[in-house]
C-alpha cells in the first residue's frame, strides 16, 4: 500500500479531482498533457479506477490507446500489478481484451480498445458506456474519440484524456486543450519535475535525447509547431566518417527508397553498438539522367552494392513496402531476406532524431546523396496536416526506413550482436 505523499501535487490532484470534496469535482472531464515521463499516466489509470468504483457498479467503461499491444504495455500491465494492493480484484481476459475488477462487493468491466486508425470508430459503436479513459489521444484520429465520447450516455460520466503534445494545429489542442473551459474540463500541464519518481540524472538523459522541436513537445511539453529542416542537429563535423574499412560490424543492412520517375535510394548500412554506420550508396535521379532503369537493372545495383561487404553478410533489405513489384524482384532472387519498412513517418523521424542527437548515425563522406538531402529535407509549412516536403526526401526515406524497422524489430527477429569495429 502506498500513500498520496509519495506523488507530487500535480498528480494528487488527479487522483483526487473527481472527490466530493475537492475543488474540481464539478468537472465533466480531465486533460493531462505535457512532457515524457512525467507520471500522467500512472495516477491517471489509478484515479480512473477509483472515480469508477466510488461512483458506480455494474458498469461498463473504456480504456482506449493507440493500440491494444501498446495500451497494454503501457497502462495495463502496471495498472494491474498496483491494484491488488489497493484491495482490487483484477480478471484480465487478454483474448477478450476485458478487463474485470472488483472491490468491496462492486464491480465494473473495462474494455479495451485501440484507436490507430478512422476504421477503429466502428469497434467502439453500439457500447453504453459510464466513462473513457484515452491514453495518448494526441495519436488517434478524432472519428475513433468523438465515437468513444458519444458512448459515454450514463448519468455521470466522465472522460478522462492524456497526451504529450503535438503541433499546435492539432485538432485535439484546438478543440479540447483551447477550449477546456467551454468543454468544463480540468487541465493540467505536467513537467518531469511533477514526477518525483525521475532522479536528475534521468532527466538529464531524457533532455539529450531530443533536440528541436521533439524536445519542445517531449521535454518541455509544448505543442510546437515543426519548422525549417528535420533534421537540425544534424553536423558534418559530429555525423561524418572518412575511414574506408567496411569490416568490423556485427551486421550489413541495405534500405532502400524504391522510385521509377522519383529517385531510387539505396544504402549500405553497418550496424554495431547501436550505431548505424552508412558506409555507401547507390542513388538514381531518372528525370536527371533522362532514361528510367528497370526492376532488374536496379537489382544488379543494389547487388553490387552488396558484394561491397559480401553479399552472404547482408542480414537484410529494409524496403518501402509499397515497392511490391521491386520487392518481388528481390524474393525471386532468393539471395536477400526482405523486410517491407515501417513506415509511421512521424515516428520515424523522432527516432532518426534521437539517434542523430545520441551520435548514432554516421554517413560515410563519400554518400554524396544522403548528405546533400540532409541540408534540404524541410516541413511543409503550408501543409493542413503536419508533415514533409515531398522533395529531397529520398535518401532520407531509406534511412527513416532502416532505423525505424530496427529499432520495432523484437531481438529475436532481426538480431544486432554487439562487435568490435577494427
Amino acid at each position: 500500500m502506498f500513500s498520496l505523499g509519495a506523488f507530487s501535487k500535480k498528480q494528487r490532484t488527479v487522483l483526487t479531482w473527481w472527490s466530493r470534496k475537492s475543488p474540481y469535482a464539478h468537472y465533466d472531464a480531465i486533460i493531462c498533457d505535457g512532457a515524457v515521463r512525467s507520471g500522467k499516466t500512472t495516477c491517471m489509470s489509478l484515479s480512473f479506477i477509483g472515480w469508477a468504483f466510488s461512483a458506480f457498479s455494474n458498469r461498463s467503461f473504456a480504456i482506449c490507446g493507440r493500440t491494444i499491444n501498446s495500451l497494454r504495455r503501457n497502462l495495463i500491465v502496471p495498472l494491474t500489478a498496483l491494484l491488488p494492493s489497493l484491495g482490487f480484484e483484477c480478471d484480465f481476459k487478454v483474448s477478450q481484451n476485458v478487463l474485470d475488477i472488483s472491490c468491496k462487493g462492486r464491480h465494473n468491466r473495462f474494455y479495451l480498445f485501440g484507436g490507430k486508425d478512422e476504421a477503429s470508430a466502428s469497434l467502439i459503436q453500439g457500447m453504453t458506456l459510464a466513462g473513457v479513459l484515452l491514453d495518448e489521444v494526441a495519436l488517434m484520429p478524432r472519428s475513433f474519440v468523438e465515437q468513444a465520447l458519444a458512448r459515454c450516455s450514463v448519468n455521470g460520466s466522465r472522460f478522462w484524456f492524456n497526451c504529450n503534445p503535438d503541433h499546435p494545429y492539432h485538432w485535439f489542442y484546438r478543440e479540447w486543450i483551447c477550449k477546456c473551459e467551454e468543454k468544463n474540463a480540468l487541465y493540467l500541464h505536467f513537467t518531469m519535475d511533477d514526477n518525483p519518481s525521475l532522479s536528475k540524472a534521468i532527466k538529464r538523459r531524457y533532455q539529450s535525447l531530443y533536440s528541436g522541436v521533439f524536445y519542445e513537445r517531449f521535454v518541455l511539453g509544448k505543442w510546437s509547431a515543426a519548422e525549417g529542416l528535420v533534421y537540425p542537429q544534424f553536423d558534418q563535423k559530429r555525423h561524418i566518417f572518412t575511414d574506408d574499412n567496411t569490416k568490423g560490424f556485427s551486421a550489413y543492412f541495405l534500405s532502400c527508397d524504391y522510385g521509377t520517375v522519383n529517385p531510387m535510394s539505396v544504402g549500405l548500412w553497418g550496424v554495431k553498438d547501436g550505431v548505424y554506420w552508412r558506409l555507401r550508396e547507390f542513388y538514381y535521379a531518372s528525370r536527371e539522367k533522362g532514361a528510367q532503369m528497370t526492376d532488374a537493372e536496379y537489382f544488379e545495383k543494389l547487388k553490387a552494392l552488396a558484394e561491397t561487404v559480401g553479399i552472404q553478410n547482408i542480414r537484410a533489405v529494409i524496403i518501402d513496402p509499397s515497392a511490391a513489384s521491386f520487392i518481388e524482384c528481390i524474393r525471386q532472387s532468393g539471395l536477400f531476406r526482405v523486410i517491407p519498412a515501417n513506415n509511421d513517418v512521424m515516428k520515424g523521424i523522432r527516432l532518426v532524431s534521437q539517434k542523430l542527437q545520441q551520435d548514432k548515425i554516421r554517413i560515410h563522406a563519400s554518400c554524396t546523396d544522403i548528405l546533400r538531402e540532409f541540408s534540404l529535407y524541410c516541413w511543409d509549412l503550408n501543409a493542413v496536416k503536419e508533415s514533409v516536403k515531398k522533395e529531397n526526401d529520398h535518401a532520407m526515406d531509406d534511412m527513416r526506413y532502416l532505423v525505424a524497422t530496427l529499432d520495432a524489430a523484437p531481438a529475436c527477429t532481426v538480431p544486432v550482436a554487439s562487435a568490435t569495429r577494427n
